[in-house]
Order: structure tokens, then C-alpha cells, then sequence
């Protein structure tokens, strides 16, 4: 079976689904203010696309989840492996981790507010606390996984202590850590909507609340159906990467 032909067996239940929500709306089984039909979605999505607001809002967005997200994918990976490989960081910082990891982080809105203000500098915050969990957990137990066997025979050659970890513990935690970031790359998309719904002033989720609000709901479903494309592109880009970059195990 060719690559293309594989790729639309994939994806052929988001065809179905698509298919199903315009015969379901057109045949006036749903009220179209609950549920507008896909065309009419569609061309709203065009209109905003011209507009230049959905460019600008979508803009915003994306700086914002990918700063955070990068911080907590540099964050999460340092603080993860060193509570793996040095016991007193461990000690004191694996209770932190492990109260923290069960909280919604959407929780955190009102804090991050009442901080730091309703700008950019709340957004990004959120997405990094809620990212950086997942990362340090994921870091964490790939470390602590790597094979004793390898750390002692690397030792036994002479391996510095820093070598074992740059050359066996690393290398070792690399999928877990990767498998971590994935995650968190979805909670970021969550955590961005669910932050600009509430206090923002621009970005895709502010769109979605005043679009919602003004009764515009076939643009509001727009742009809902742009955030879930951006996540899609943004996993699918992903797991690509991460093949490439785990190729060496193969």
C-alpha cells in the first residue's frame, strides 16, 4: 500500500465526521445555533482569515505557547535528570513535583492574574507550570530507568561520573523525555485557550469568548476547528521529529 494511500485509510474518519456534521445540520437535526454547518464554517473561517484577525490573534497565540513550552522543555529536562542522578535534589525537590502534578493547572489562572497582570507574561507562565511537570516527570524516570548494568560497565572503564551522565543516562532517558514533551504539548494548547478565555485581550481562546458572546457562532466554531488543526499540525510535526531523532535505535 503506497504512503498516500495509508494516509487517507488514516484519516478517513475525520472525512466521515466532517461529512456527518453537514448532513446532520442540514437536515435540521441540530440547531444551528448549537452546531452551524461546516460550509457555513468554512466561510466564515475565510472571512477572518482576510480580515487579518485570525493571522494576528493566531500569532499571539503561538508565541505564547511556544515560549512556554520551550522553557519548560529546557526546565523540565535539567530539573528531571538531576532529581534522577543527584539524590539531594531528589530529596527536595521530588515532593514539590509530586503535590503539584495531580492540581489542574487552570487553576493557576486567577494566581497568575493576580501576579503578573492580564498580558502576555500570565499566559506564558501558566504554560510553563503546567508543561513543566509532565517534562521533569517524563526526564525523571527515563533517568532513573537507564540500565545499571551500562552505568557500571561505563564506570568501570574510567567514565567520569558527568561522562556516564552526558553518554549513558541521557541517551538512555532521550524517548521518555521525548514521550514527556508530547505531552506537554498538548496541555499546552489546553492551557493557552483555557488562559485566553478568561484574561486576554488577543489570541485565539479571546477570540472564541467574544465571537461566542457577540452570537457569531459559525466564526466562533472557526476558529475553534483552527486550534484544533494548529494541535494536530503541531503532533503530527512532532512525532516526525521524534522519529528522526530516535532513528539511532533502529
Amino acid at each position: 500500500m503506497t504512503t498516500v494511500a495509508q494516509n487517507l485509510q488514516r484519516y478517513l474518519p475525520l472525512l466521515l465526521l466532517a461529512i456527518a456534521w453537514e448532513l446532520v445540520t442540514r437536515a435540521g437535526l441540530v440547531p444551528t445555533a448549537a452546531l452551524p454547518p461546516l460550509d457555513t464554517v468554512a466561510t466564515a473561517w475565510v472571512k477572518l482569515a482576510e480580515g487579518g484577525d485570525l493571522w494576528t490573534n493566531g500569532e499571539s497565540s503561538i508565541s505564547r505557547a511556544a515560549l512556554g513550552l520551550g522553557l519548560a522543555v529546557l526546565c523540565g529536562s535539567l530539573i528531571g535528570v538531576s532529581m534522577a542522578w543527584y539524590k539531594p535534589v531528589r530529596i527536595v525537590v521530588n515532593p514539590i513535583v509530586q503535590f503539584f502534578y495531580p492540581m489542574p493547572k487552570s487553576a493557576l489562572i486567577p494566581v497568575m492574574v493576580l501576579w503578573l497582570g492580564f498580558g502576555d507574561a500570565s499566559k506564558v507562565t501558566l504554560i510553563f507550570v503546567g508543561c513543566l511537570l509532565p517534562v521533569t516527570l517524563s526526564a525523571f524516570n527515563g533517568a532513573r530507568g537507564t540500565e545499571e548494568v551500562l552505568i557500571w560497565s561505563a564506570r568501570s572503564l574510567g567514565a567520569s561520573r558527568a561522562r556516564v551522565l552526558w553518554e549513558v543516562v541521557l541517551p538512555s532517558a532521550l524517548p521518555e523525555i521525548l514521550s514527556g514533551i508530547r505531552t506537554a504539548l498538548a496541555l499546552s494548547f489546553v492551557l493557552l485557550v483555557s488562559s485566553e478565555l478568561i484574561v486576554a485581550r488577543a489570541g485565539l481562546g479571546y477570540m472564541i469568548g467574544w465571537l461566542g458572546d457577540g452570537g457569531a457562532y459559525d466564526a466562533m466554531f472557526a476558529v475553534v476547528l483552527t486550534v484544533a488543526a494548529l494541535g494536530f499540525a503541531a503532533d503530527r510535526l512532532y512525532l516526525m521529529f521524534m522519529r528522526r531523532i530516535l532513528a539511532w535505535r533502529e
